[in-house]
């Protein structure tokens, strides 16, 4: 090539700064993705180990209804009756199921937004502002189809199940076998608008608010490392966001996941119905234990998360 022709010549990878920075054939988020896929399925197994009683309490309040058949006056007494009723372990009633998909959901969580980061970050390898709500979004609507909502439908009915006086699921096969049988495939996925609209917002706003959180710490110094305790202290902080701007969506999933979902025609209906006969305030039933669950969860999460993401990079090139 000819000097008229260097001076004139328009690298192809100038529009793709990922290919320009790594001279990669492909974007950056492809093997971070990869990365955050395994980094995230061990952080879930983890995570719900710690945190799962207070994800039953928080399930059995929201499926409460006023009436002749409200059974419990606020946490403590969910609580002591179930402990009176099943044991200590009854706080832990459907653990398996969520512990089985707690691993493929934050693996997909944590895989799609490495991903996504992949391709939306500038040349300084920073997030924009409408970068971080978008990726985080996406990682929201991948989880809740590819793990969510399967799992979170598998989990409430077994957990309403537990509330009958004669529970009919023997273990996490015979109940999944039962709600097959009965429903079909699409047994396990209902309340999927809802679960994609409870999670794409609460991946959006978590993911915003941690990574807006780190990129105040590092202020101009984009390479200078966060404190895992400090990330603990910003997933919590995300996690209080998510919990007051999204519970209402998560009661009305709850709700269409239920064993009783069949009274609702779809997802507006339930909402409807809800405010209909029983108020505004339904919509915030259970919004105590699920920001201490909440709040915990994410702070750990993000720890964990972080921590084998640092492990990783030094190790997995």
């Amino acid at each position: 090539m000819d000097r008229q022709s260097l001076a004139t010549f328009v690298s192809p990878f100038k529009c793709r700064p990922w290919m320009a920075n790594s001279g990669a054939a492909a974007p950056s988020g492809g093997g971070k993705g990869l990365k955050g896929i395994v980094a995230g399925g061990i952080t879930g197994g983890i995570e719900i180990c710690i945190t799962y009683p207070t994800e039953y309490v928080k399930t059995q309040l929201q499926l409460d209804e006023k009436g002749a058949n409200k059974r419990y006056n606020g946490i403590a007494d969910c609580v002591k009756k179930t402990v009176q009723q099943r044991g200590f372990f009854g706080l832990y009633r459907g653990l398996s199921v969520l512990l089985y998909g707690s691993i493929p959901k934050s693996a997909a969580r944590f895989g799609a937004f490495e991903y996504l980061r992949g391709h939306a970050v500038d040349s300084k390898g920073q997030l924009s502002t409408s970068g971080k709500l978008l990726c985080g979004l996406g990682a929201g609507v991948c989880e809740a189809i590819l793990a969510v909502t399967p799992m979170e439908t598998i989990k409430v009915k077994f957990i309403n199940d537990q509330r009958s006086a004669n529970p009919k699921f023997k273990g996490f096969a015979h109940g999944v076998g039962c709600i097959v049988k009965s429903e079909g495939i699409s047994g396990v996925y209902k309340g999927l608008t809802a679960t994609i609209l409870k999670q794409g917002s609460n991946q959006a706003i978590r993911f915003f608010v941690l990574e807006s959180l780190k990129d105040l710490y590092k202020g101009d110094d984009h390479n200078k490392p966060v404190p895992k305790l400090l990330v603990g202290a910003f997933g919590a902080v995300a996690g209080a966001a998510s919990v007051f701007g999204n519970t209402p969506l998560d009661v009305v999933k709850t709700r269409m996941q239920g064993l009783e979902a069949a009274k609702y025609k779809n997802t507006a209906d339930c909402a409807l119905q809800i405010m209909r006969n029983e108020g505004l305030g339904a919509f915030y039933k259970g919004t105590v234990p699920r920001l201490g669950r909440v709040c915990l969860d994410v702070a750990i999460t993000f720890m964990i998360y972080d921590s084998f993401m640092d492990l990783f990079n030094k190790v997995w090139k």
